[in-house]
């Protein structure tokens, strides 16, 4: 039995960093993340059901909407399994944070306040492995200087996070341990560096949670797990499809040379396993 939660399921999430009961969490998290750039001093939760803009448009649902002490709106996700188009995705609920910011008449002036997103991802984004953290922003492609500072992504990919408990460098670092690790932890490292990690603690106790919070965790992590299983299912039946479509290739191109050097069809059939409409058809 785990001692805590489990981070990535819908109700862990929401339990250590969508609640207003808990935002100084997420306040410190988003601090560390963000350390050097600028400090969060409170948030505000926004509506996480976004309406349409307009008929015929779609509503967005984020898994964490809010916006900072000096109007920034952030958008927190959490997606366990690879989805395709997952940039266009969160270009897209970026791109509406930004367009519902507008206002109705002509005084308004484009006042538009920042938007950062920040991905936490069970899964490898791209060909890039072992690059953990990806921050993307809007840069001239010559001199890579910044173009403007309204829209920022980060991408969190957690599988290239392999850092041990010793070797962690810094607080940042240390949450993405501490979440990456947390369902399999006998006790909650690094509260001797840092008091938030006290009360990450007592927040994350399976033990402490009531009768009604634990039915639905205990669903939540079915549903996570399931999902874990189909993706893996999903990945192994990818694999071996590949691994059957190289090795028709490479049979074919056997049999390509071998009639090119005027092999006949009945030899080439027995060595390859092709049947001779194949065979005739190179």
């Amino acid at each position: 039995m785990s001692k805590f939660i489990n981070p990535f399921t819908d109700i862990g999430f929401k339990k250590i960093f969508g609640q207003s009961i808990t935002k100084n969490l997420l306040i410190d998290f988003l601090n560390d993340l963000l350390k050097g750039e600028r400090v969060i001093n409170d948030i505000t939760f926004l509506d996480k059901e976004q309406m349409p803009v307009y008929d015929g448009d779609r509503g967005l649902i984020y898994d964490i909407y809010c916006t900072t002490d000096t109007g920034e709106k952030i958008i927190v996700e959490m997606q366990n399994k690879y989805q395709d188009r997952f940039k266009e995705r969160s270009l897209y609920y970026l791109s509406q944070a930004v367009v519902r910011q507008g206002e109705r008449g002509a005084r308004w002036q484009y006042d538009i306040k920042a938007v950062y997103g920040v991905f936490f991802m069970n899964f490898y984004l791209g060909t890039d492995k072992g690059r953990f953290r990806k921050d993307i922003i809007l840069a001239d492609k010559e001199t890579h200087e910044l173009f403007i500072d309204k829209m920022r992504f980060i991408f969190l990919e957690l599988p290239s996070f392999t850092k041990e408990e010793e070797e962690c460098a810094n607080d940042f670092e240390r949450w993405i341990y501490v979440l990456k690790n947390m369902e399999t932890l006998k006790r909650m490292p690094f509260k001797a560096q840092k008091s938030v990690f006290d009360e990450l603690e007592k927040i994350v106790d399976i033990s402490a949670l009531s009768k009604e919070d634990r039915m639905k965790y205990d669903e939540s992590i079915k549903i996570y797990r399931d999902n874990l299983a189909i993706a893996s299912g999903q990945r192994k039946l990818g694999q071996k499809e590949g691994f059957e479509k190289g090795k028709e290739e490479t049979l074919r191109q056997i049999a390509l040379n071998m009639k090119s050097m005027g092999i006949p069809s009945e030899q080439i059939m027995q060595a390859t396993g092709l049947s001779l409409d194949e065979i005739n058809s190179l």
